[in-house]
């Protein structure tokens, strides 16, 4: 047999084990990409939405337990209700995650149905008592020395809360009687605050609850405001 013949042969063989090989690469290609859109998905599950996303990198890689437990010593020890702002500037984290873990731990403390529970409050995150034990709290803190507020400044406070913003002559009108030392003492109290002046003849000065009220009578808002009658028998414990 000649060179060229034997050589014309063999040809067909070699360029069908190129082309297993090539189909082989292409499948083991196919697979590999595969793999990298899978790991791509699970890295896009784990991002935080980006309209959270900070200017600054986390501090650290905390797990979510860990940041959770963290954030729950924060409002224990805090005397105001601590925000998801606040909460990330202090742990230099992300506030994606760190509303992802308040939210977390709010679910997984009010679980409990323990004596306590997290609520939002007058902006921000705090530990309070449950509602279905106010009773039981309010007997425990008038069996104990305070200065309460007098009838004449929970008259006026009551006043103020529903029909803010208001004046002293409004307020005169509803109740009757003077509330100018009432008002002074809710003021001392940080219970109400001025809230400018009315555009009316003499411009009286307008008055609101402020936030100390919030968090004295555990309200997100005033939209939470009881009816009077509960809001006079709640500040009936102050």
């Amino acid at each position: 047999m000649s060179e060229e013949k034997r050589e014309a042969e063999e040809m067909p063989e070699e360029l069908s084990f190129a082309e297993d090989e090539a189909e082989e690469s292409i499948i083991i290609h196919d697979a590999d990409a595969e793999d990298a859109l899978e790991a791509a998905r699970r890295a896009a599950a784990l991002e935080p939405p980006s309209e959270y996303a900070s200017d600054e990198e986390p501090h650290g890689v905390r797990s979510m337990a860990e940041m959770m437990a963290i954030i729950e010593s924060l409002i224990f020890v805090s005397e105001d209700p601590l925000s998801v702002k606040m909460l990330a500037e202090v742990l230099k984290e992300d506030r994606g995650w760190i509303e992802v873990a308040v939210e977390e731990l709010a679910k997984e403390f009010n679980a409990r149905n323990g004596g306590l529970h997290l609520r939002e409050v007058a902006g921000g995150w705090q530990f309070a008592t449950r509602p279905e034990h106010h009773e039981h709290v309010r007997a425990f803190l008038k069996s104990r020395p305070s200065a309460k507020l007098s009838l004449a400044a929970l008259e006026t406070l009551a006043v103020i809360a529903y029909k803010q913003p208001v004046t002293v002559p409004e307020i005169l009108e509803i109740r009757g009687v003077q509330s100018s030392s009432a008002i002074k003492t809710l003021l001392d109290k940080r219970l109400i605050v001025a809230k400018g002046r009315k555009e009316t003849v003499g411009r009286p000065m307008l008055y609101g609850t402020s936030k100390e009220f919030l968090l004295q009578f555990g309200l997100k808002d005033l939209t939470e405001l009881p009816n009077v009658e509960d809001f006079e028998d709640l500040a009936g414990g102050m």
